[in-house]
């Protein structure tokens, strides 16, 4: 993602001798998201993934790093955690804590086609079947809390529009986190750029940096509101893409009759969490020597498209 930690070549060929996988072969930076700080690592074993962590403590990194691993044994397509010669699956560099995890061979898919929606959404769903038997517990960390004290950072930055929509959209959520759906471990970010194909077949999920203990339908209601939007001007869902992704998913973890009921409400709060998030990047952005933000306007446009839309429950 965007390099925050600058990392030598002559550092992490240091930092690599506490792993069994021989000296350094190449470094490149991997110039995308916001969050953290990833390299593509070659060493003379293998092909890997450097990711130091930038905002995440590290006192919550077992619970990422050792969810990897569950989900990974388990036989989901995720990328494992690279333990190093004392067992540990992170350590610091730079200042930073730092990891290695394996290399998924594949790329994203920028317009996922019906059938691709559908193999994404089966892969989420196996994904929260075998979270279940993941014990470690993380409150999500870009929950409603952070929703209301980001929607008050950006206040000064945006229109009285856009203030009004976030205001009312933040007292539409009052409340959510306290109904009772089946949760567990999620990934909270399941959009096109971190689901990998090789074919016609999800290779790979990558990046858990906002995965937490949430509900399972919000984190499909993430993915169908990034895979399912064909029109960027409008956010509307596409009705048979968000078909084909909800029932493939559907079909592996049955959803419930309150998650179906709760539909309409995990569609907004899933579009009113990124749109909030992009804001706050975008204004008040934190240094890096390759950042980007990500636009909000679609996220604002996705979140007026939910709200406009009727209140029914998931039909299946």
């Amino acid at each position: 993602m965007s390099v925050y930690t600058a990392v030598t070549a002559d550092e992490l060929d240091a930092w690599l001798a506490r792993y069994a996988q021989g000296a350094l072969v190449d470094l490149s930076p991997i110039a995308a998201g916001i969050e953290n700080t990833n390299y593509f690592v070659t060493t003379e074993r293998g092909r890997y993934v450097l990711t130091l962590y930038e905002r995440l403590p590290a006192d919550e990194l077992p619970f990422y790093l050792n969810l990897m691993a569950h989900l990974a044994r388990a036989g989901v397509q995720v990328p494992a955690p690279l333990p190093d010669r004392t067992g540990a699956l992170f350590s610091h560099l730079n200042g930073r804590p730092a990891g290695l995890v394996s290399r998924i061979e594949g790329a994203p898919i920028d317009t996922p086609s019906i059938a691709e929606c559908a193999a994404a959404g089966c892969a989420l769903a196996r994904l929260h079947r075998a979270s279940l038997g993941y014990r470690a517990r993380l409150t999500n960390r870009r929950g409603p809390a952070w929703w209301r004290q980001a929607a008050r950072a950006v206040r000064a930055y945006i229109t009285p529009e856009q203030n009004a929509l976030l205001a009312a959209e933040v007292k539409f959520q009052t409340g959510f986190g306290k109904v009772k759906l089946p949760k567990g471990a999620i990934h909270g970010d399941l959009f096109c750029d971190n689901v990998l194909f090789a074919g016609d077949r999800v290779a790979g999920i990558i990046d858990f940096g906002f995965a937490a203990t949430d509900f399972f339908a919000y984190d499909l209601a993430i993915a169908v509101n990034d895979w399912c939007v064909l029109d960027a001007s409008d956010g509307a869902l596409d009705p048979e893409r968000a078909h084909a992704m909800v029932r493939a998913y559907h079909e592996v973890r049955p959803l419930t009759d309150d998650e179906r009921g709760q539909w309409h409400a995990l569609l907004r709060a899933a579009a009113l969490r990124f749109w909030v998030s992009r804001l706050y990047d975008l204004y008040l952005p934190r240094p890096g020597e390759l950042t980007h933000a990500h636009d909000p306007l679609p996220f604002e446009r996705i979140l007026r498209a939910r709200a406009a839309a009727p209140a029914r429950p998931l039909d299946l």
